[in-house]
């Protein structure tokens, strides 16, 4: 399910917290999905019983990554995500990090990959501040969405 309202958010997080569902909650661009994307997504899965997957708005995209990017529009990634069998819901956002967010869900775990160093993550720090836990899930080696595109800019001269 893809969330685009934050007062909605509200009400599925308090319903599944008074389940005593596990949240997991991770994060990312995820322009041109890779295989690197679906088995971090699957591990993220494995940690608790709800993964929700912010994904930055194409705005957002551009502050971070530059002007040439997004490749795949935000409903376009957003839709592919939410077809996964490992995501159950999908939040877009405007901002460059997670936090308001992460202040919404208070996850059970933020998942990050391999990439990050649980310091250098803006978040951490709200995350540990209410009891949450932050784990790094290592890299699939090979699998970036930035190769994707320099090998196809490539081929295509």
């Amino acid at each position: 399910m893809i969330i685009g309202d934050r007062k909605l958010l509200k009400s599925i997080v308090r319903e599944l917290k008074s389940q005593n569902l596990k949240i997991v909650f991770t994060n990312g661009c995820f322009d041109i999905l890779h295989r690197g994307h679906i088995e971090y997504l699957n591990k993220a899965k494995k940690l608790g019983d709800v993964l929700i997957v912010g994904i930055n708005s194409d705005e957002s995209v551009k502050k971070i990554k530059g002007d040439k990017r997004p490749i795949i529009p935000l409903y376009s990634r957003a839709y592919v995500l939410d077809n996964l069998k490992a995501v159950d819901f999908v939040v877009p956002f405007d901002e460059e990090t997670p936090i308001e967010l992460i202040k919404i869900i208070k996850p059970d775990v933020h998942v990050k990959g391999g990439d990050y160093k649980e310091e250098d993550l803006p978040e951490a720090e709200i995350v540990k501040g209410y009891g949450g836990e932050i784990k790094i899930i290592p890299l699939i080696e090979g699998y970036s969405t930035t190769k994707i595109i320099k090998w196809i800019l490539n081929k295509y001269k």
